[in-house]
């Protein structure tokens, strides 16, 4: 990995750590980062309901900071010296125990201060994971300290790639920011415990994981559990993550939310990832690549069977977009070009990043898929969130329960039967400064190798400004069909346009929605 891809992905995760947590007194204790270490305390009881408890209870105390104080070589470590802190693989965490997962862990300092306790789950007994400083290496000994400091985050190692080569397939470090990786692929978008107030001018909240309990898995077992407890100013949560690497990674969440205030944007199954430029939006962009992003578009599936798919923008100015629905069937940040060519970057390999679906398990009743996107000047930002938004505010004293499926991978994990977007290109129309030129690649599906007499039609609309000279026409280059038009603003300052390629029976696409600004 790249100096600065690794730079990009700790300034990301990291990017609320600032925002305190706090006092571990849920484990009846006070942390103290320079204290000798104690004795090992006695393993105490665990279920599937105890970081649930922790929650419920914290959540009726104020709010209050973890541990983050540092000792002077270690409190102000630039980027280099945070990195030369590396954790020995031969310290993880079952180790050698023959399991198929094993757990490193990650040094506090730089952007990550605070102290996020660890718990090892056996037997239906919870112990802290012991810290010592010869867990790791350091690339300057001053680095090294006697101090119990404790870790940061953790990353999950599996043979995802090579049978008895352990990797790396999931980090939760900074915030309540946590990534995967399916077979073969490269670190790419995040994913969230929670959102609340993003895209605000107010400012955003960021929360916390605070606490881990990683349950030892069985041997053979090509699952592991992993439950953390989220804090923050404004809302407790407890999570259980079961963890499936592979083709796809799956994830299974549970979640429960426990306001301590009243919480008008709740963001549930959080995603953050990174658009810089693509064909559709490169007038602000000098670079030579054709493309850099981590996902090229927010994809929708509604609880009334629409399949929505909308490329993504880095605006000029923030842009905020709703999508109202009721039991949605799935949303997520969609990365679908898989061809080298389609970035020519040997060293970020955006080709290899994932694509995230979010499968609500249950009924979510009435809300929004929210969209933010934030100008970014350069490729280092994450510029992108989505999430699911609940209707009704979260009240304080209540509790909020959501179960979802995470699907990291190539694709979405519902393949449709509609031909699907296969590009989206804007440009200049000749003599015409104002207007905008559209063309939208279809393929698969329906669409999928017809004869070049075959009948298709494009029903377009716009919330504002005209769209003129539409033409739909065989692509043969990718056996699909090519429908192109010219977008006519007028005195319009946003048009939220909407197309679906048809034939006599009715739709036979998905629908492509997409937002113009000037």
């Amino acid at each position: 990995m790249s100096s600065s891809v690794f730079r990009r992905d700790l300034l990301r995760a990291g990017s609320g750590v600032a925002l305190a947590a706090l006092t571990t007194d849920f484990l009846g204790r006070p942390a103290h980062a320079a204290d000798a270490p104690p004795a090992p305390p006695a393993p105490t009881p665990f279920d599937n309901s105890t970081v649930t408890q922790i929650a419920r209870r914290l959540a009726a105390k104020p709010y209050s900071a973890p541990e983050q104080s540092l000792p002077k070589p270690l409190a102000n470590l630039t980027f280099d010296q945070f990195r030369s802190i590396e954790f020995q693989p031969d310290q993880a965490l079952w180790h050698n125990d023959n399991l198929a997962f094993d757990v490193e862990f990650f040094p506090r300092g730089f952007l990550y201060p605070q102290l996020i306790e660890m718990h090892e789950v056996v037997d239906g007994k919870s112990a802290p994971v012991p810290y010592s400083p010869d867990m790791f290496r350091y690339g300057d000994p001053m680095l090294r300290v006697t101090d119990n400091l404790g870790f940061a985050g953790l990353r999950l190692r599996y043979a995802i790639n090579t049978p008895g080569v352990m990797e790396e397939c999931a980090v939760f470090l900074g915030a309540s920011y946590f990534r995967a990786v399916a077979k073969g692929q490269n670190y790419g978008l995040s994913a969230r415990g929670f959102a609340d107030g993003t895209g605000d001018p107010k400012g955003e909240e960021f929360a916390l994981f605070r606490a881990f309990w990683l349950e030892k898995p069985q041997a053979g077992v090509d699952s592991v559990v992993i439950h953390a407890l989220l804090d923050s100013p404004s809302v407790t949560g407890a999570f259980r993550f079961t963890i499936r690497p592979g083709e796809t990674t799956i994830f299974d969440v549970q979640s429960t939310f426990f306001p301590r205030v009243k919480i008008e944007q709740s963001g549930i199954a959080a995603l953050t990832g990174m658009f810089y430029f693509d064909t559709n939006d490169r007038t602000h962009v000098d670079d030579w690549r054709p493309a850099a992003h981590d996902s090229e578009a927010l994809q929708i599936w509604t609880g009334s069977d629409q399949q929505l798919y909308r490329p993504l923008r880095n605006p000029l100015d923030l842009q905020f977009s709703a999508f109202s629905d009721i039991s949605p069937r799935g949303f997520g940040l969609m990365q679908r070009r898989r061809s080298f060519h389609d970035f020519e970057d040997l060293a970020l390999n955006y080709e290899k990043r994932p694509s995230l679906w979010i499968e609500p398990i249950g009924d979510w009743g009435a809300g929004f898929v929210d969209l933010v996107e934030i100008p970014t000047p350069n490729e280092v930002n994450d510029n992108i969130v989505s999430f699911w938004r609940p209707k009704e505010p979260m009240q304080a004293g209540h509790e909020y329960a959501y179960t979802y499926r995470m699907y990291w991978g190539w694709d979405e994990p519902f393949p449709t039967e509609l031909a699907r977007i296969g590009a989206t290109r804007v440009g200049a129309v000749t003599d015409h400064k104002e207007a905008r030129f559209f063309a939208i690649d279809f393929t698969g599906g329906p669409v999928a190798n017809t004869a070049p007499d075959a009948k298709f039609h494009l029903i377009p609309q716009t919330s504002a400004g005209t769209i003129k000279n539409v033409v739909v026409e065989p692509n043969p280059n990718t056996n699909g069909w090519r429908t192109t038009f010219e977008f006519y603003p007028g005195d319009a300052k946003l048009a939220e346009m909407n197309v679906v390629l048809a034939n006599d029976q009715g739709p036979v696409s998905e629908q492509w929605v997409y937002r113009w600004t000037p």
